[in-house]
């Protein structure tokens, strides 16, 4: 062993994570034997949190993860559903909030290509990127430059590879001013039979490492993801990785290259804990053993140790298993596109991993053993003592009509509500021509599969502030809303993917509010028809002892047929009337004088919302329903309604209730419209404001209102009659009494404005 390595011991067993627990179970799985400081490396990155998911498995498995369309679930690099007709699509989302906050440029744009390689490793070409994003508040510590450098990482990043980025969400939250969230989600398109995945099978094989070369960035990262922050956090800038888009872009063209051929047995991304994980992970999975001789890895940086080789996060790199003759064809294949290809170990049947350096045996450990008997906690729940106070305080006193205005105009100013544009301008969402939905377009991102009549749809989606209320229906509420989204668009959802963002395990409160999490979203995908495909859970957001709230973000993939295909309007049917030509749908306003419907019901719910955060200060009251058997009417109704080319636009009732979904789709048609509601009972502000779940709003020639009347009562869907698109101004009135009149304009600017104010000469 090298001079400079420590003393091992339990000490520096639990500097680098491990549980004293933890350390008596390694020693055991060694017969008592004191491990080298590499081995030490492999085990703390191995049974951290980020990557043995030791406090959250036991609560995965509630989640449905089969289906008729379902190719591959989870346990892979990423999900691969079937689409039909030969052609699959591969989709995953994954977190790196903790390297964001540190670093955010790089952060962020390692997030990016990290989960890239995840799905193109597969065998799948990326077609479409999307981000979640929370941030806490603008005025907060570092904020602002959190929000910069997060959006130009992710635009460095996805600008350069050449992939669309079709969507995303993104909210701001004091609960996040230590600990923002950046989830990133790719999905790529591949022939349904010719699916890659990490094995290391067939002792004698060699194995190979592919891509970039081996630097010091990102050691420890594993372990960093798997800690709160605490005073001195950013001094962790080390753990971060350093990304290079244009060397991804070429591993990416060369692994697509390779994936053409029949030379590859396995592959897999060198994501987190870098060699570790991959070599450890393909070898378990097959069943088999490794020898690698970790000289031979191509690197970066002079006088590298086994321990920086194993646990290195060095990015644009591969661990590739190849058919016995062809690693020249593979090192062909990777020189003509400038990337290193050696051959730096083989498959065994010893069932261990074996690590030589220079001759010397650094490494030896049994791999199932060690995959096996990483921990697995249930840890003790609690619900919060404090959440009957926070559901049942008393809400304030109705507005009164006077101040309708003035509130609206305060609403849209708000971050989460207020127009994201300065974000996502940033990103390239039409690249390589496929794209048919951009942001800001519909609710979900639509994308064309090339070649065919089919397209693919993409929506995230999550309230944290739900989430706090009630962890259970917060989590529904998310898997609803990204599924409604999809409708929106006219789109079947076909798969799910998840990043499940919590505070500290260790946090009795927070267990109780993950395990309720994974039961929420169990609830709501078995009764949507919709499976988990792939996922990520991210755990320990948390700084200086305080958590986020629950914030599972959840990304629903979607599929329409015949997206391609235009509606014949010409068809005696009545309801094909609107002349769309096409098998989807935008949310803004498309022509003067079309009906606005309200398709489901309001109610007298202001819990949580954010216009009760604006008017109180605070999030508090009791989460809004979530009529799961309502929410599959609605969201039927509406793909139907697409389909049939009755709907001109359609938009969802989200952040901001009723008023706000039909200024967004105002601002979007660049028209007006006259808006006439009726309280029936409620609360003046729910009715404006209150964000019930179950809602859309859709826009139709007034020549569909009957087939409308029809289809709603075929789908047992609430619908009303709220108003009428038009003119250069919007206008309000509740029972008959006017509340507003102003021009669209003037109320989009103060959509418009508020992240460029903020940011753009921000520091």
């Amino acid at each position: 062993m090298a001079v400079a390595d420590p003393v091992v011991n339990e000490a520096l067993a639990r500097e680098l994570g491990l549980s004293a627990d933890e350390w008596q179970t390694l020693l055991r799985l060694l017969d008592g034997r004191i491990p080298t400081y590499p081995e030490l490396g492999i085990f703390s990155a191995m049974w951290s949190e980020h990557c043995s998911y030791k406090s959250s498995r036991i609560h995965l498995k509630n989640l449905p993860t089969e289906g008729p369309r379902v190719l591959q679930g989870p346990g892979e690099n990423a999900g691969v559903v079937d689409i039909g007709d030969g052609w699959a699509v591969c989709f995953k989302m994954e977190s790196h909030n903790h390297p964001s906050f540190i670093e955010p440029y790089q952060g962020a744009a390692t997030g990016v290509g990290g989960i890239l390689r995840d799905v193109f490793t597969m065998g799948a070409r990326p077609l479409a990127n999307m981000n979640s994003l929370r941030f806490g508040e603008l005025d907060a510590p570092r904020m602002k430059g959190l929000v910069k450098g997060v959006a130009a990482g992710i635009a460095g990043y996805g600008n350069c590879m050449g992939i669309a980025m079709l969507g995303g969400d993104c909210a701001f939250d004091a609960c996040y001013n230590g600990n923002i969230l950046v989830n990133a989600f790719t999905l790529g398109v591949m022939r349904s039979d010719r699916i890659f995945r990490g094995y290391a099978s067939g002792p004698g094989n060699k194995v190979m490492y592919i891509g970039s070369k081996t630097g010091r960035d990102g050691i420890h990262g594993a372990s960093m993801a798997s800690a709160e922050f605490g005073e001195g956090s950013e001094e962790k800038r080390p753990t971060v990785q350093v990304g290079d888009p244009f060397t991804e872009k070429l591993l990416l063209e060369a692994c697509l290259e390779l994936f053409e051929t029949d030379w590859i047995i396995g592959i897999q991304d060198m994501g987190a804990a870098g060699l570790t994980s991959s070599s450890f992970e393909m070898a378990s999975r097959a069943g088999t053993g490794l020898e690698l001789r970790l000289d031979q890895v191509p690197m970066r940086e002079t006088g590298m140790t086994p321990f920086e080789l194993m646990l290195s996060e060095s990015q644009e790199r591969m661990l590739l298993v190849a058919k016995p003759g062809h690693e020249p064809d593979v090192q062909k294949v990777l020189h003509k596109w400038g990337l290193d290809a050696v051959v730096i170990g083989e498959v065994t049947t010893s069932g261990r991993f074996v690590g030589l350096f220079h001759g010397e045996k650094v490494i030896d450990l049994p791999i199932q053993p060690l995959a096996d008997a990483a921990p697995k906690y249930d840890r003790p729940r609690e619900r919060p003592a404090w959440l009957d106070e926070v559901q049942g305080r008393p809400l304030p006193p109705d507005l009164a009509p006077s101040e309708a205005e003035a509130t609206l105009r305060r609403l849209l100013a708000c971050p989460t509500v207020a127009s994201k544009r300065w974000i996502y301008e940033q990103y390239d969402g039409t690249v390589r021509g496929n794209t048919l939905l951009g942001q800001g377009e519909g609710d979900a991102g639509l994308i064309r599969v090339k070649g065919t009549d089919k397209a693919v749809a993409v929506a995230s989606d999550c309230n944290g502030r739900f989430g706090y209320l009630d962890p259970f229906w917060g989590a529904a509420h998310a898997v609803a809303e990204a599924c409604r989204n999809l409708a929106c668009v006219g789109a079947e959802p076909i798969g799910l993917t998840d990043c499940l963002n919590y505070g500290n395990p260790e946090k009795p409160e927070n267990m109780w509010a993950f395990q309720q999490g994974c039961l929420g979203i169990r609830q709501a995908c078995l009764a949507l028809d919709v499976p988990v495909v792939s996922g990520n859970v991210s755990l320990y957001n948390d700084t200086e002892g305080v958590s986020i709230f629950p914030t599972p973000m959840i990304a629903a993939v979607g599929l329409i047929e015949d997206a391609a295909l235009p509606v014949d309007v010409d068809a005696p049917d009545a309801t094909a009337l609107s002349k769309v030509g096409n098998r989807f749908c935008g949310s803004g306003f498309r022509a003067p004088f079309d009906a606005v419907y309200l398709l489901g019901e309001n109610r007298n719910e202001i819990g949580g919302s954010e216009y009760l955060k604006l008017r109180t200060g605070s999030v508090y009251g009791p989460c809004p329903e979530l009529r799961l058997d309502e929410e599959h009417g609605l969201q039927a109704c509406l793909r139907e309604g697409v389909r049939l080319g009755l709907f001109r636009s359609a938009h969802d009732c989200s952040e901001g209730g009723l008023v706000v979904a039909v200024l967004e789709s105002a601002f979007g048609g660049g028209m007006g419209c006259q808006l006439l509601l009726h309280r029936g009972g409620l609360r003046l502000d729910a009715l404006l404001f209150g964000e019930s779940a179950g809602r859309a709003v859709v826009s139709l020639s007034p020549a569909g209102e009957s087939a409308l009347q029809a289809l709603c009562e075929a789908h047992r869907v609430p619908f009303a009659k709220i108003g009428v698109t038009g003119g250069r101004h919007f206008t309000l009135a509740v029972d008959g009494s006017p509340l507003l009149d102003a021009p669209v304009a003037e109320l989009q600017a103060i959509h418009d404005r508020v992240l460029p104010e903020a940011l753009e000469h921000a520091g």
